[in-house]
């Protein structure tokens, strides 16, 4: 669980990522699963554009997402999802007190 000022730190660090990851009106599938997993391996905090065409709303998509991944939902705002999960072994993010 992330306390309010590490999701505000994330915040700052998401918006300089362009969004990479997009779902559309397939959502969720066992592929995106794997290719979300192996992204926040590598960075720990990705960002997510669900299109238009998508049939669930968005924070909906953002909870099952995150409990099938095992991360925290940074920020959820218009169709974009921000998911943070710590690397374990190599620890990418300092957060500052």
């Amino acid at each position: 669980m992330l306390t309010a000022s590490e999701k505000k730190q994330l915040r700052v660090l998401a918006e300089k990522l362009t969004t990479r990851y997009q779902i559309g009106k397939n959502e969720i599938s066992n592929s995106l699963i794997c290719m979300l997993d192996k992204a926040l391996i590598a960075k720990e905090l990705i960002k997510i554009d669900v299109q238009k065409g998508a049939s669930s709303s968005v924070m909906a998509l953002a909870l099952d997402l995150s409990t099938q991944l095992k991360a925290d939902i940074v920020q959820v705002v218009g169709g974009v999802i921000v998911l943070f999960r710590r690397n374990k072994e190599k620890p990418i993010i300092k957060f500052t007190k």
